[in-house]
């Protein structure tokens, strides 16, 4: 874990933790160090640190941070990029922000994973259009899904309006049309790669309300991230869904097979 290039001291990290203001992106570095959707990782590192920051990101900077920190491991390895300001005051944080950059990484998952048992639950993440460091809720949902056994948890608004899982896009297959559920969601990288892949071979789809009450009338799902790409989902709260359809096989080959942007 290294911060601007350098290993990060416990006092800088101090605001990150006891604050838990900033944002970040996670992308997966290949064994030929490309990741698929580079410039929408950095487009969306931008966008956020405007939003929370009010500053410009250099992101030759970040790209080159991030490659110092894959130059020596093991790849593929997910590489996270969270952006914050060290010297956050808890009672000024009107002040002008001097957010630095922060890349840690993790070993990434390399074979293939069993479809996800999920459980809904309603919850609304704050400010979704930024993928924010503000996780507590999202944490203690899937803790608690998965001490009763599930895998994952996937979250409905006030509406019971499906939204978006703890840390994924979901997405719904009927009558052969793949629905994206309409609501307050943060946009993936993944997910836009994969409906590029569907426009690429034909697989329509649209983004439309879906309710909790109306998955029984879908036939499959899916998930979508950067981590692990399409993984099928198996059931959400005991409605089964078919995890082996050829159109889910379509787009975790298709996925798969982008050949990403050097870092």
């Amino acid at each position: 874990m290294e911060l601007d290039g350098r290993p990060v001291t416990p006092d800088e990290l101090g605001a990150l933790g006891l604050y838990n203001y900033g944002h970040f992106t996670s992308m997966r570095v290949e064994e030929d160090g490309r990741v698929r959707g580079l410039s929408l990782h950095l487009d969306r590192l931008r966008h956020d640190c405007q939003a929370l920051h009010g500053v410009d990101l250099d992101l030759e900077l970040v790209r080159r941070l991030a490659r110092r920190a894959v130059a020596t491991v093991t790849l593929p390895r997910i590489v996270r990029v969270t952006v914050f300001d060290p010297t956050l005051d808890l009672a000024h944080p009107g002040a002008d922000a001097h957010p630095r950059i922060l890349v840690s990484t993790r070993p990434a998952s390399t074979g293939a994973l069993p479809p996800l048992k999920l459980r809904s639950v309603h919850y609304e993440r704050e400010l979704p259009e930024v993928k924010h460091v503000g996780l507590f809720g999202t944490m203690r949902h899937r803790r608690a899904a998965q001490l009763d056994g599930y895998d994952d948890v996937v979250f409905a608004d006030a509406k019971s309006r499906i939204s978006e899982g703890a840390t994924w896009n979901v997405a719904f297959l009927r009558d052969g049309k793949v629905l994206w559920p309409q609501s307050d969601w943060l946009p993936g990288v993944t997910m836009r790669l994969v409906t590029e892949v569907m426009e690429r071979n034909g697989i329509e789809f649209e983004t439309v309300e879906v309710t909790l009450h109306e998955i029984g009338m879908m036939e499959a799902a899916f998930i979508t991230n950067a981590a692990i790409g399409v993984r099928p989902i198996r059931s959400i709260d005991g409605v089964d869904f078919t995890a082996d359809l050829p159109a889910i096989d379509l787009l975790q080959r298709e996925y798969m097979a982008i050949p990403g942007d050097t870092l």
